[in-house]
């Protein structure tokens, strides 16, 4: 056991065995949901991969590539298939563009490909060092909301009808249990003893035993246990390489615009919401140095591309570093060891998908999703409101995350709004060059999205 602390640098750190268990399995439950999500995601489009191969890629993947970040790089990140990713792959990649799922794998592996080589140079570091403090402070704080509005909508407590926000259905029983798990972990949260620490797993766990019993009183959708049902896990002879390798053969028919554009997408995606994320956690997790820098970035940078290469092999969209990790983050963990927990998680999940079925109802999590939202708004004391190029940059990039559902696409904006505004107030000459060329390349994207969609 000492070994093991000393590997993790518990002393170094502060950190220890109790809240780095307990960290892992609150972010594995606050993630869990991706396990249910991606493979229905995935095998639901027109010619998609089965259903089964998807649900073994994700358990995988998302296992090997948390265990590399946990031994490589020791940050409490946990990785999996990422939400939005799986649209864009399924929606635009599949669906649009008439790329088969094989294709869009090779499509995925290439761009891991290139996100490892990049990795190993020293731009990527680079690029994050040279966020302005206020701006990752904005993008942390961006991170919180859209962590816990995302939570909001997923268990209905507000909906989106094509038009305009609402205020979901308060008589639905669904919506009542969320708002329950949001009570519960603000209650437990509040004390004043030790037990506030464990509000994350107590919240969801309550919750989730709550849901049980009413949904065997008969009352409509609440939290279950499934079926034992493995026959569908054999599709993975159909997909794991055996995908990858079919797609090779033939992504380079495809027209080379089209393919080079949809690499870069791909590319510009896990590059942007990586970094985003790793800045949000690091601090959340107080693992930042006297100059701001997080420990080991260029080893977690370098396991998110493993992670990638890994998922794609498999049979899944790429795999990126998960928000949800400042759950574990704020139940106290520190080290890399509540990642092991987390990939041990994942890997057992093959075995007992019922059980995580129950803790993956987005009843069960919005309550620790949501106070996730209100620890990482502490941030929003070290933008400098005074300073209104910090002030402008800071909110578009926070409303930017919120409105656009992408981490991506609000590091985007915040970085060409800040540009203009030195531009404009004749400051360029303090834009560090890495931001500068960031921005002329978000446009570029945009524009390319612009194009692609319409």
């Amino acid at each position: 056991m000492e070994k093991i602390k000393q590997f993790f640098k518990f002393e170094e750190r502060g950190a220890n065995l109790r809240a780095e268990i307990l960290g892992g399995i609150v972010t594995f439950l606050a993630m869990s949901y991706i396990l249910i999500v991606n493979p229905l995601i995935v095998s639901g489009a027109p010619g998609g991969i089965p259903y089964g191969g998807v649900f073994f890629a994700t358990c995988v993947g998302s296992f090997a590539a948390t265990l590399v970040m946990a031994l490589l790089a020791n940050l409490p990140v946990a990785l999996a298939p990422g939400m939005g990713v799986n649209a864009f792959f399924v929606g635009i990649i599949i669906g649009q563009y008439g790329y088969t799922w094989q294709e869009a794998l090779a499509l995925s592996f290439i761009g891991g490909v290139i996100f490892l080589i990049i990795s190993l140079t020293p731009i990527r570091r680079k690029l994050i060092d040279a966020i302005p403090d206020s701006l990752k402070a904005a993008i942390g704080v961006g991170i919180g909301f859209f962590i816990a509005f995302v939570g909001l909508k997923l268990s209905g407590i507000f909906v989106w009808d094509g038009m305009q926000l609402s205020l979901g259905d308060l008589t639905n029983p669904a919506v009542l249990l969320g708002l329950f798990s949001i009570i519960v972990i603000f209650v437990v949260h509040s004390l004043k003893h030790g037990i506030s620490k464990f509000s994350f797993i107590i919240s969801i766990v309550v919750t989730a035993l709550v849901g049980l019993m009413l949904g065997l009183m008969g009352v409509d959708g609440m939290p279950a246990f499934g079926k034992f049902d493995y026959a569908p896990l054999a599709d993975v002879k159909d997909v794991a390489f055996v995908g990858i390798i079919e797609g090779f053969k033939t992504v380079f028919n495809q027209p080379f615009y089209n393919t080079a554009f949809l690499i870069f997408a791909l590319l510009f995606v896990d590059i942007f919401d990586t970094a985003g994320t790793l800045v949000a956690v690091g601090k959340s997790a107080g693992l930042e140095d006297e100059e701001g820098n997080i420990p080991n970035l260029d080893k977690a940078l370098m396991a998110d591309a493993v992670g990638t290469l890994i998922s794609s092999s498999l049979g899944t969209p790429e795999i990126t570093s998960y928000v949800e990790s400042t759950t574990g983050v704020q139940a106290g963990a520190k080290t890399g060891l509540s990642s092991v927990v987390v990939a041990g998680l994942f890997l057992i999940s093959i075995v007992l998908f019922p059980i995580f079925l129950l803790f993956s109802h987005s009843s069960v999590t919005v309550g620790a999703l949501v106070l996730v939202g209100v620890l990482m708004s502490q941030q929003l004391k070290e933008i400098d409101w005074s300073n209104m190029t910090d002030a402008i940059t800071s909110f578009i990039v926070i409303a930017a995350m919120l409105f656009t559902s992408s981490i991506a696409d609000g590091i985007a904006f915040g970085f060409i709004t800040y540009t203009l505004i030195k531009l404009v107030r004749g400051e360029i000459k303090e834009v560090n060059p890495i931001i500068w060329a960031s921005s002329i390349l978000f446009i570029v994207y945009f524009a390319l999205m612009a194009n692609l969609v319409g």
